[in-house]
């Protein structure tokens, strides 16, 4: 996620709190930079860091920006590489 992408996530994620939990994982860059990227961004959902790009690795996650979207159970829904579309998540959330 950039900084030009995060209004919008951080709108949808509170638009549809009541539908899914919204969940950032920070791997670039620094821990220092990632911190001020949440708070300049007024970030309110979880923002994981991982300066080891291991959970990259074990996500499968190439490029970014990228998202996948759970199951409650933790199945695999659906998996996105560039700008998320907000109707496809919502589309997933309904299957």
């Amino acid at each position: 996620m950039c900084r030009a992408e995060s209004p919008g996530l951080e709108q949808f994620a509170r638009d549809h709190a009541d539908r899914l939990t919204v969940l950032g994982l920070g791997t670039q860059d620094d821990l220092a930079y990632a911190e001020d990227f949440v708070q300049d961004g007024g970030i309110t959902f979880t923002m994981l860091w991982d300066d080891s790009f291991e959970s990259w690795i074990e996500l499968g996650i190439r490029s970014q920006p990228a998202a996948i979207l759970y199951a409650a159970d933790g199945t695999e829904l659906q998996r996105w590489t560039g700008r998320i579309d907000e109707a496809e998540v919502l589309e997933a959330l309904g299957a």
